[in-house]
């Protein structure tokens, strides 16, 4: 929204293609909520990107009001970029009227044969409105209910829904260790309040909750284990489980488990461990606003 297409000439002009996703233009479009949220690079069927990074300055820490920007984003190399690629071309196919990509895999310059580059096991999956399925929520219950020692979560947004809290919930009450880490910053109010609320929930069952503190954490990962991972661009809230066009690698491999780790530990050092006790000293009003925020839930 209010990216106009003389921003793209440049590119255009030079023989580039640019496509809105689902041509959102009017106001009364009732697809309009139905954002792509995905963050896909592919180059040559070759090399993918999948995780939370998108392509502006602010995500390269050069706003004032965020500061540095700490996002996880993965490099793929392997017969998983097959599957990352077909996402693309699905996307593009279903919002571009002319300039239409091969989807029938045969055309081996779009997408050539490609031999496993490593021992990594990965899961390319999307979901979206298109599908009732919400696969990737589906995913996250999974993973949740897999844990057995550790269960360390980064997302900007906490508004899970009932499925995932109630999943949450086992975990914790099993004698996971859960973790979870958020921003100590807003960038939209609503769904802060309402994310601190859901964290004071979790935080009161024996959930460890972490407010990030040198600049935004926008980073979408999951810690399963010593061998299970997932990085991608779905939030752990109602939107990106219900109205957004999401896509997530779900990773089976015990070294990028261990990176992930210790990527998360030294986020922890910049971090606050918010306790129930801190959580239980908090003014009327701002629980008051986290309530009302909560009732925004679904639509936030």
């Amino acid at each position: 929204m209010g990216t106009y297409r003389r921003f793209f000439k440049p590119l255009i002009d030079a023989g580039g293609y640019v496509e809105p996703f689902l041509a959102r233009s009017a106001i009364l479009d009732f697809r309009l909520n139905f954002r792509n949220h995905r963050k896909i690079v592919v180059v040559d069927g070759e090399i993918g990107y999948v995780g939370g990074f998108n392509i502006g300055d602010q995500y390269l820490g050069c706003s004032k009001k965020f500061g540095h920007w700490r996002d996880t984003h993965i490099r793929i190399e392997g017969a998983a970029v097959f599957a990352l690629q077909s996402r693309f071309v699905l996307d593009w196919n279903a919002t571009s009227k002319k300039a239409k990509l091969a989807d029938n895999y045969v055309d081996r310059d779009y997408f050539p044969v490609m031999a496993p580059k490593g021992l990594t096991s990965m899961q390319i999956v999307s979901s979206g409105p298109d599908s009732q399925l919400q696969q990737i929520k589906m995913g996250y219950i999974r993973l949740i209910q897999m844990a057995k020692k550790r269960l360390w979560i980064q997302s900007p947004y906490f508004i899970p829904d009932d499925g995932v809290i109630e999943a949450l919930k086992i975990a914790i009450m099993s004698g996971v260790d859960v973790r979870i880490m958020v921003p100590s910053m807003p960038d939209h109010p609503f769904v802060y309040r309402a994310t601190q609320h859901f964290c004071r929930d979790t935080a009161e069952i024996g959930a460890k909750i972490y407010y990030y503190g040198n600049g935004f954490l926008h980073a979408k990962t999951m810690l399963v284990d010593d061998e299970v991972a997932s990085v991608g661009s779905a939030n752990m809230d109602y939107r990106s489980f219900k109205l957004n066009f999401e896509v997530n690698a779900f990773l089976y491999d015990k070294e990028i488990n261990t990176q992930l780790a210790a990527l998360f530990e030294q986020d922890m050092a910049e971090s606050t461990l918010i306790t129930p006790e801190m959580f239980a000293d908090q003014s009327l009003y701002l629980r008051f606003k986290q309530s009302v925020s909560r009732l925004l839930a679904p639509i936030l």
